[in-house]
C-alpha cells in the first residue's frame, strides 16, 4: 500500500507466523487436517474450553481454583449487565464437575496408601496397655492428620463436583427458558407497515457497517497483494481454481477406477461410490476454500475479527458443498445404476436442482448471519434476513415435495407400477409438509424466530437424515461383503475357524441391526444436540396448564400422555419389526427346525407385548395403588367368566416351553380332528385338515386330552399294502415283483429298505404284507395309491390275480324234503 507505514511494513514481516515458516509437506498435511476438521453446521459458535487447573498445583489449590471458577460461573449468572453466554457457562461448570471428579480419584490411592501404612502400625495401644515407642506415636499421628486432611480434601472434591453438575442442570434449564421465549417472542409482520418501517430507520447504520467492513476487507487484500505474500496468495488461488475446476472430476476419476480394481461387483460399490462423490464434494470445495484463507492470511495480515469471518466462511463452503455433494450422491442422475434410493430417473431428473439450491441459501444466509455478528447488524435487519432465509428454505422444500407428488400422480396416471415407499419415508414427507405449513405462517403472523428455527431444523434434519441413510447402506454392505459366507472374507473365516456358514448368515444379520439402530440413535443425538434443546421444551406451557389435573390419585399430565403414547407406538413398531427380523432374516438362517422357530416368535410377541404395556405404564406413572381396582375386577372376572380363557392362555404358554406339538407336527385328536398344525395362538391352536378346512381347536384340549403326534419322533410315514394270492401261487416271484415295485418308485425311501413279508397262509390263499417307507407321513396317500395301480398291472401282466371273495348264496329247502327229513 501505498500509505503504508514502513515500520510496521517491517514489523509483520518479522512477525512470520508459525504457519509461512513450515516446510511445504506439513504446510499440506495441516490443510488436509483443516479440511477434514470443517464442521458440517451452519457456523455456529462453539463452547470454548473451561480452564484447566495447572497440574503443578497442589490439591488445596486445586480446589481453590475450582471454587473460584464455580463462583465466577455464580456471579455471571446474577450479573445483570446483558445476557449472560450460557453456553460457555454450562461448558465452565461442567469442566469444574470434570475435573473435580479427576481429583477426587486421584486422591483415593493415596488415601489407599495412607491406610495400609496405619494397618501397617496396627491399633493403637488400649487405656492401661503399655505404651507404644514414641517414634511410633509420632508417626501414626502424622498418619491420623494426613488421613484426615486427604479425607476433607476428597469429601471437598466430591461436593464441588455435585455443586457444579447442579449448577450446569440450572443452566441448561435457563437455556431452554430462553429457547422457547425466543420462539415465543412475536415482532411485527411483514404484512405491516411497521416491519418495513423499522427496517427502512435501520437501514442506512447497517449499510454504513457493511461498507466498513468491506474497507477492511478490500485492505485486508491490499495487505495480501503486497510482495511479500503476493507470491503464495497467487498459488493458493490458483490452486484453487485448479481444484474447483477438474479437481473434483479428476478425483471422481480416480476414485472410480479404485473401486473397480478393489471393491467387489456388488452392493458395496455403489454405496462406496456414493459416498466417494458426497466426500470428493466437501474434499475439494473445503480443501479450495481453505487454500484461499490461507493465501489470504499468509502472514497473519487479518485482524480477529476478519480471521474470525473468514474462518466462519470455509466451514460454510464446506456446509455448501456437503449438501451439494450429498445431494449428488444420493439422486446420482447420471449414473442411475449407483442410486441408493428407490426413486425414479423422473424423480430424480425433477429433484437435481435442489441440492444446488439448499446449498446456496444455506451459504448465502449463513455469510450474513456471520457478518451481521462481525458488524453488529441491526435487530430489525437480522428478524429480516432470518425471515427471508425461512421463506426462501421452506419454499425450496416445498416446491421439491410439490415435484415429488406430481411426478408420482403422472407416473400413477400412465398405469406405471407405484414404487414401494417405507413407512419412516412418508412420516419425514408428512413432517416436512407441515413444518413448512407452519412456517410460513409464522413469518406471516410474525414469530420470525420460530419460523427461523423451523426451516433451520429442517434444512439439518434432511442433511443427518441422508447422511445417516448414506452410511447405513455403507457400513452395512460393508459387513455383508466381509462376512458373507459365499465372499472370500468369508471363506477365510470358514476354513480358519471352522465356522458354518449359517453362523456367518446370523452374523451378518445382527450386525447390520446393530449398526443400523446405532446409527439412528446417534442421527437422533444429533439432530437435538446443536439447539440446546429437544421436544419436551416445546409442549412446557401446555404441561404448566394441564400439569394439576387429576383422575382420583393419577395426575394427568400431557408430557406424560404424550411419552406414554409415544413409548407405546414406538414399542409396539419395534417389536413387530423385531418379530419379522427373527422370522423372516435371522431364523431362517440358523439350523432350527420351523415349528421352534414359529415357537419362539410367538413367545416373544407375548413378552415382548408385556414389556411395552409395563413401559407405557411407566410413562404414565402409574403405581399399583391407582390400578388397585383395575386388578380386583380382573380377579373376580377370572373366578367366573375368565376362567376357560385363561387356562387357554397357560396352556398355550406350555405348548410353547414344553412343545408337546409345535407348528408344522401333524397330530390327531380324540374328536377325529386329525390335520397340520398352522398356527399356535394365545387361546387356541389352528389345524389345517386334509380337506384345506382350518379347525381352532382351544389349548386346552391339547393338554388334557390324548393326543397322537405322528410327526413327534418319526418323521417318516410307512406305506403298508396287503396282497391276498391264491395258494399255488409262486411266493418267490411275487416277492421279487412287489419289492421291485416299491424299490422303483421315486418316493420310498432305501433306508429303511422296503419290505415284503408272508403274514399268513389258509387253505385257499396265502396274504403278503408289503411295506415301504417315505419322508412324510403326508405323503402315504398318495404313494399307497401309486404302489396299488402299479401292481395291480405288474400282477396283470404277470398273470397273477388276487383271492376273489367267495359269493354263499342260501336256498330254501324243497317242501317234500322237509316233510322226509321229519
Amino acid at each position: 500500500m501505498a500509505g503504508a507505514d514502513p515500520t510496521a511494513a517491517i514489523d509483520r514481516l518479522r512477525r512470520r507466523s508459525d504457519h509461512a515458516r513450515m516446510p511445504t509437506l506439513l504446510r499440506c498435511l495441516l490443510l488436509l487436517l483443516l479440511s477434514f476438521g470443517s464442521g458440517l453446521s451452519l457456523a455456529q459458535a462453539s463452547d470454548p474450553s473451561p480452564t484447566v487447573v495447572a497440574p503443578t498445583a497442589t490439591p488445596a489449590q486445586a480446589l481453590d481454583q475450582l471454587t473460584e471458577q464455580l463462583d465466577s460461573v455464580r456471579a455471571d449468572l446474577k450479573s445483570k449487565d446483558g445476557n449472560p453466554p450460557l453456553a460457555d457457562l454450562r461448558a465452565t461448570a461442567l469442566g469444574v464437575q470434570d475435573q473435580a471428579r479427576q481429583l477426587a480419584a486421584s486422591l483415593a490411592p493415596q488415601m489407599a496408601a495412607l491406610q495400609a501404612q496405619l494397618t501397617v502400625l496396627g491399633p493403637a495401644p488400649a487405656s492401661g496397655a503399655p505404651a507404644e515407642a514414641s517414634e511410633v506415636a509420632a508417626q501414626r499421628r502424622q498418619l491420623d492428620r494426613a488421613q484426615t486432611n486427604l479425607d476433607a480434601q476428597i469429601k471437598q472434591a466430591q461436593l464441588l463436583g455435585q455443586n457444579a453438575l447442579q449448577l450446569a442442570a440450572q443452566i441448561s434449564g435457563m437455556r431452554n427458558d430462553q429457547f422457547q421465549a425466543r420462539l415465543a417472542s412475536r415482532t411485527a409482520t411483514p404484512f405491516s407497515g411497521v416491519f418495513w418501517v423499522d427496517l427502512a430507520r435501520t437501514l442506512p447504520g447497517d449499510t454504513q457497517r457493511l461498507k466498513r467492513l468491506g474497507v477492511r476487507l478490500g485492505n485486508a487484500w491490499g495487505d495480501a497483494w503486497q510482495p511479500p505474500n503476493r507470491q503464495p496468495l497467487l498459488l493458493c488461488l490458483i490452486a484453487a481454481v485448479l481444484l474447483l475446476g477438474g479437481g473434483r472430476w479428476a478425483l471422481e476419476r480416480v476414485l472410480l477406477e479404485l473401486a473397480k480394481r478393489h471393491v467387489p461387483d456388488g452392493h458395496l460399490r455403489r454405496s462406496a461410490m456414493a459416498t466417494a462423490v458426497a466426500l470428493t464434494a466437501v474434499f475439494t470445495t473445503g480443501l479450495a476454500a481453505e487454500l484461499a484463507y490461507l493465501g489470504l492470511n499468509w502472514n497473519d495480515i487479518l485482524d480477529d475479527d476478519t480471521a474470525t469471518l473468514a474462518h466462519a466462511t470455509v466451514q460454510l463452503v464446506c456446509f455448501a458443498a456437503y449438501v451439494v455433494g450429498l445431494g449428488r450422491a444420493l439422486l446420482s442422475v447420471r449414473r442411475p445404476s449407483w442410486r441408493l434410493p428407490a426413486l425414479t430417473d423422473r424423480v430424480a431428473q425433477c429433484l437435481r436442482p435442489f441440492p444446488w439450491w439448499l446449498g446456496a441459501a444455506a451459504l448465502a444466509f449463513g455469510l450474513f448471519d456471520r457478518a451481521s455478528r462481525t458488524i453488529g447488524t441491526s435487530l430489525p435487519a437480522t428478524v429480516a434476513a432470518r425471515g427471508l432465509f425461512a421463506l426462501v428454505v421452506s419454499g425450496l422444500i416445498g416446491m421439491a415435495l410439490m415435484r415429488m407428488h406430481r411426478t408420482r400422480l403422472a407416473s400413477a396416471s400412465s398405469d406405471a407400477e407405484p414404487q414401494h415407499r417405507p413407512v419412516w419415508v412418508g412420516i419425514l414427507m408428512a413432517a416436512a409438509t407441515l413444518a413448512v405449513v407452519l412456517c410460513w405462517l409464522a413469518v406471516a403472523t410474525g414469530f420470525i424466530a420460530l419460523a427461523f428455527f423451523l426451516a433451520r431444523e429442517m434444512l439439518w434434519v434432511g442433511v443427518i437424515v441422508a447422511s445417516t441413510y448414506l452410511l447405513i447402506h455403507l457400513l452395512t454392505d460393508l459387513v455383508t461383503a466381509l462376512l458373507a459366507p459365499q465372499g472370500r472374507g468369508g471363506q477365510r473365516l470358514q476354513n480358519t475357524f471352522d465356522l458354518q456358514p449359517h453362523t456367518l448368515e446370523q452374523t451378518v444379520i445382527v450386525l447390520n441391526a446393530v449398526l443400523r439402530v446405532t446409527l439412528v440413535l446417534l442421527a437422533l443425538a444429533t439432530v437435538l444436540t446443536p439447539f440446546g434443546a429437544g421436544p419436551g421444551d416445546l409442549i412446557s406451557s401446555a404441561k404448566q396448564t394441564f400439569g394439576n389435573l387429576k383422575l382420583g390419585d393419577l395426575a394427568i399430565d400431557p408430557g406424560s400422555i404424550f411419552t406414554a403414547a409415544l413409548v407405546f407406538a414406538i414399542g409396539w413398531y419395534t417389536l413387530r419389526r423385531l418379530k419379522c427380523w427373527l422370522r423372516d432374516k435371522l431364523l431362517p438362517s440358523s439350523t432350527m427346525e420351523l415349528g421352534m422357530q414359529e415357537s419362539l416368535v410367538t413367545l416373544l410377541g407375548y413378552l415382548g407385548s408385556m414389556l411395552v404395556f409395563v413401559l407405557t405404564l411407566a410413562a404414565l406413572h402409574v403405581d399399583l395403588k391407582s390400578i388397585a381396582w383395575i386388578v380386583s375386577a380382573l380377579s373376580v372376572g377370572i373366578g367366573f367368566g375368565l376362567q376357560a380363557i385363561v387356562q387357554n392362555f397357560i396352556s398355550g404358554l406350555i405348548l410353547l416351553v414344553e412343545r408337546p406339538v409345535k407348528v408344522g407336527d401333524w397330530v390327531s385328536l380324540s374328536s377325529d380332528v386329525e390335520g397340520d398344525i398352522q398356527r399356535i395362538n394365545v387361546r387356541a391352536t389352528e389345524i389345517r385338515m386334509g380337506d384345506r378346512s382350518t379347525v381352532i381347536v382351544p389349548n386346552s384340549q391339547l393338554i388334557t386330552q390324548n393326543v397322537r403326534n405322528v410327526t413327534l419322533a418319526n418323521a417318516l410315514g410307512r406305506v403298508q399294502i396287503v396282497l391276498p394270492l391264491p395258494l399255488d401261487t409262486d411266493a418267490g416271484k411275487v416277492r421279487s415283483l412287489v419289492l421291485e415295485v416299491l424299490r422303483a418308485h421315486p418316493a420310498t425311501l432305501e433306508s429303511p429298505a422296503p419290505l415284503v413279508q408272508l403274514s399268513g397262509i389258509d387253505a385257499n390263499s396265502m396274504t403278503f404284507s408289503c411295506t415301504a417307507y417315505v419322508n412324510s407321513p403326508r405323503d402315504v396317500g398318495s404313494v399307497k395309491s401309486d404302489l396299488l395301480f402299479e401292481l395291480l398291472q405288474r400282477l396283470r401282466d404277470a398273470r397273477m390275480s388276487l383271492v376273489r371273495s367267495q359269493l354263499v348264496r342260501t336256498l330254501p329247502t324243497p317242501p317234500g324234503d322237509a316233510e322226509h327229513t321229519d
